[in-house]
Order: C-alpha cells, then structure tokens, then sequence
C-alpha cells in the first residue's frame, strides 16, 4: 500500500506540472491512462523521458485484478475436522510453497503454449473442448472415419472402448519435436499434423491424425483401463499424465509417460499409506503450472498431489526426464461417516487457488500455495461432474457446479439435483436452478459430465447435461440463463447422457452445441441459441465419452470399440 501511495503522489505531481507545460508540450493521454492502468494492476511501469507521441498500437486484453484475498464466508471448520501434510516424504503439520514454487494460473488462453486441446475440457478453466472454428455450409455430419481400439479386463469386469470421462486429446506439434518422436515417417513429414492422443479403456493410448484417421505411430500399452481423459504437457513438452480408473496388471496408479518413446518415466499413488481411503483410481485430469513446473493430480484416494516435476527437456539430444519431489494434503470431513473420501472430478485453477469437489458432498476452495482450505460448499451428494469457472468483466470468479445423485445416500426414489453458481471469493451460492432425478445403483443419475459455458453468440449461456430427468432412462439438455439461472430452452432424449455438453463456433459467428445420449448411443448436432435439433449421428452402442471439435471435426470414442473422427459439413 505505501508504494501505490508513493506512486499515486508522484503522479499528482507530474500531472501539475504537465498542466503547467500544456501550451509547450503534446502529451499522450492514452499512454498516461496506460500507465495509471499499470499502477492499479499493482504493476511498476517504466516511464518514457521523452515526450513523442508513439505510433498507436493494438490496446492489449487487461489481466483480471485478483481479489487482494479470498474472502470465504462459507467456513470449512465445521466439516472439515483436521487436515494432513507430507512433504517430501515427510508428515508435516503444515506446508508453504517456497518463492520459485509459488502457483498463480491466470487465465485459459495462458495455459497451452502450442495449438491443443491438453487436458479435459481444454484448461484450468475446464471451459472449452474446442479449438478453431468450422467452416459449414450445411450445419450437419459428414463422412468420418474409424479406429478399432479393442478393451481389457479389470476390477472383473471387462471394459470396452472409451467410457466416461473419456475426452480425447489434440495436439499440433512443432517440427522439431516431431522428429525426435518414435511416430511413423510419414507422419512425421506431414505439415500441420494434428495429433489425436486418447487413453481408452483397453489399456492403451492411440495415436492418431485428425485428418484421415491414421495411426501416426504404435499405440502404447499401459495395463490399466482409462476412465479419465489423461493430459498432455501444455509446454510443449512430449510428456502425458494419467491414471488407471480401474484395477488392471496391478493397483491403479499416476504415469508419467514419455511422448518420445512411450517409456513410464515415473509412477506413484498406488497403495499409498497416507490416504484416507484404500480405492485408488485416477478419473481426474491433471494440470499443469508451466511457470513452476508442478503437477497437480487429485486422487479418488483422498489425497492432493502436488510433484515438483523437476523436469529436464533436451530437444536436441531427443531426451526428457523427471525426478519428482512430492507434496500430498488430506483432510477428514464429517460427511465421511456416510459418503466417500476421494476426488474423482477435474480440478479448476485460478489465481492461487485449487476448485475441487470430492465423493463426499464436499466443494473445496484450496490455496495452492499453503493448501489451507479456504472454503467449503455443500454440493450434497456423491459430485463427478466437473465444474467451470467463468471471471466477469469486472474480474470477478465465479463457478457452476452440480451433482449426482448415488442411489441410498440421500434417498431410494429421487432426489434434488441443483445447478448452482457459486461465488469462487467467498464460496456463497450465487443462484440454483433443482431438477429432480431418478438413479440406478452404479449408473447415477443427476449431472456426471461437465457444465458448458457459451462464448461470443452463445454469451450468458451455460449448457447442462442433467441424468435420468425427468424418468429413469431419459436425458434432458437444459441451457440455463448465467444470470438468473433461468431455463432459456431444453431438449430431451430418449436416454440419459454421461458426457459433457460441448459449444463450438463457425466462421460465419453462429454457436452450436453437440450433446450424446447414452443408451441411445447418438450424437445431436443443436442450435445453441435455441436448442433446434439440426442433425443427428447414430453409433448403434454405448456413448459415455466427452467429444472434442477441432475446426471442421468432431473425435469422439465409443464403449462399441472404436474412435469416430466426424467431418461437420
């Protein structure tokens, strides 16, 4: 505070003096508003000493201010009873993040430095599965192509294809990275490849190209059926993060995976002493913080990872490796007695601050930087979906969240299942809009996938998949109001849907959003400002994956076994 005084007192100063030399001198308004901007970003600006106008340039997007400190108004202390700490294989009572360790996740479109989509839902926002825009004449499906991916047995039962979350991921690779990968020649010498990256439940990673739906390199065989979508470095980096949702060759357990040769360069999570609960599986996306290279994993163990990387990254020499340092945090809740430890959804990220919800009824705001537990949101019920964090224009956080409905915790019959919007400072509802839901023992009903905000035409929009509403099989889509929380207009299938809703654009500055039913086993293509139902692509089996759209095509995968890359015409 003293040196914003300071600086507020020197600018008085030069301002009197400017008035006094106005007749002398052409000031530039725009850079003074420029470098009072700088000051109230808490910002040190560089003063010019000579007084040319410069030639006008674009006004760069302002950084959102963030808060000066969370102010939850919703405590933790009443449920969260106690907290746990290991640091580097140590148990602590307590932990700080050292200064080259400090976390602050900005906005989404800072999170990938190349063209990609690297984890679900596209960011640390978990706001987007989209990349470019599509060219449409006829806004409709097209030709496609296909990949057989085959299943494996795990946990005893045998899992097929690509299940929930399932989100594929895509990445435009530099040249030069190309080259040191094991992919294919011809693969290699294409210019522009976009590479489809998706862990599946058959225990392997495919690689393959957007464009024709062929295999740029050997898939690589891993021994663990993948529910979640894994993520791959957003630096840039040929590294991939997952972890198995289901027993396989072993415990389920994190994989950092080499990109360059498909070598496991390092594992952990499995059978971990310091967890609350002995379930381990990894259905969550991780993040990655590029400016301190540190990996966030939350596990449906109960516990917080957070590896120091210490990444080391020869492009030259064709070489990566990791050695990382691990600090894991856990907590007891009191709705432990009757729900689960573990966090199984996607985590968001901003400014400091960790969004997680966990089996357990629990929503959590967690300071990434001394994991103390800010705030806590009763979100009642067992939560899968992954919510989505929007920041208004006044820089302002807020995120929308729902839940599930796990049949006999809360009832036998139905329950209520709210959207809510929630403040990210203070962890206080903002509104919430309750649809009542019917279940099944292990196939929920409620929300499981995401929620999805709209962007440009679709503004002020946010899609919601809502489970077994308002019957046990069926599925219904809503577009709520962000404001309000109002129902804008809905569109119902015939069966329930696991998977997010997902908004893309076309050139012509039109939204749409693309929503799959389950049982049904089809995908609808909807007009996003009304819901009109513009076309329809019929798998014939089981959908539960989260599709991603990259210009012109949909890549989605089946529980039928196959990887469906759909042109949009």
């Amino acid at each position: 505070m003293k040196r914003r005084a300071a600086f507020w007192i020197k600018a008085a100063v030069l301002l009197v003096l400017l008035a006094g030399l106005g007749a002398l001198l052409h000031v530039n308004k725009d850079r003074l508003t420029a470098l009072a901007d700088t000051a109230v970003m808490g910002r040190t600006a560089e003063v010019s000493t000579k007084f040319v106008t410069p030639t006008p340039e674009p006004t760069a997007t302002p950084v959102p201010t963030p808060p000066a400190e969370f102010t939850p108004e919703s405590r933790a202390s009443d449920i969260i009873t106690s907290t746990a700490y290991m640091v580097h294989g140590e148990e602590a009572a307590g932990y700080q993040a050292d200064e080259e360790h400090i976390m602050d996740f900005i906005g989404p479109e800072d999170y990938g430095k190349l063209p990609g989509i690297f984890t679900f839902r596209g960011s640390n926002f978990r706001d987007c599965s989209t990349y470019g825009k599509a060219a449409l004449n006829a806004a409709q499906f097209g030709e496609y192509w296909t990949v057989a991916t085959g299943g494996m047995s795990g946990g005893g039962t045998y899992w097929g294809g690509s299940g929930w979350t399932g989100q594929p991921l895509a990445v435009q690779w530099p040249e030069s990275t190309k080259k040191i990968m094991d992919m294919y020649d011809w693969a290699k010498e294409k210019d522009d490849l976009v590479e489809i990256i998706y862990a599946t439940l058959a225990g392997r990673v495919y690689f393959i190209d957007m464009e024709t739906g062929k295999q740029t390199r050997d898939s690589i065989y891993l021994g663990y059926p993948f529910k979640g979508a894994g993520s791959v470095d957003p630096r840039g980096y040929p590294l991939m993060y997952l972890g198995g949702g289901v027993s396989g060759e072993g415990t389920p357990r994190i994989m950092i995976v080499s990109l360059i040769d498909g070598e496991v360069l390092y594992t952990t999570g499995n059978g971990d002493d310091f967890a609350p609960r002995s379930w381990s599986a990894w259905d969550s996306s991780a993040l990655v913080d590029a400016e301190t290279d540190q990996l966030i994993y939350p596990g449906e163990n109960g516990v917080l990872y957070i590896l120091d990387l210490n990444t080391q990254y020869d492009e030259a020499a064709g070489t990566i490796t990791v050695d990382p340092q691990e600090v894991k945090f856990t907590y007891e809740s009191s709705t432990a007695e009757k729900f689960y430890y573990g966090m199984e959804d996607s985590a968001i990220a901003w400014r400091g601050h960790l969004f997680i919800a966990d089996n357990g009824g629990d929503f959590l705001c967690i300071d990434l930087n001394d994991l103390r537990i800010e705030w806590r949101f009763d979100c009642l019920d067992d939560t899968n979906c992954t919510g989505v964090l929007e920041v208004d224009g006044e820089g302002h956080p807020y995120i929308y969240l729902s839940t599930s409905f796990h049949l006999g915790w809360r009832s036998w019959d139905t329950a209520e299942i709210p959207v809510w919007k929630i403040d990210a400072v203070t962890g206080q509802e903002v509104w919430h809009h309750s649809y009542t839901c019917h279940s099944v023992e292990d196939l929920s009903g409620g929300v499981q996938g995401s929620l999805s905000l709209g962007k440009g035409p679709l503004e002020g929009l946010l899609y919601v998949s809502v489970a077994r509403y308002p019957g046990y099989e069926d599925g219904t889509l809503v577009a709520l109001d962000t404001a309000t929380g109002e129902e804008v207009w809905t569109y119902h299938s015939d069966s329930y849907s696991w998977s997010t809703p997902v908004t893309f654009y076309d050139t012509d500055g039109n939204g749409y959003v693309l929503y799959t039913s389950c049982v049904q086993g089809s995908m609808f293509l909807l007009d996003g400002l009304t819901g009109e139902e513009l076309d329809r692509f019929d798998f014939g089996c089981t959908m539960e994956a989260t599709p991603i759209v990259w210009d012109n095509t949909v890549v989605i995968g089946t529980r039928g076994e196959q990887i469906y890359g759909i042109t949009l015409d």
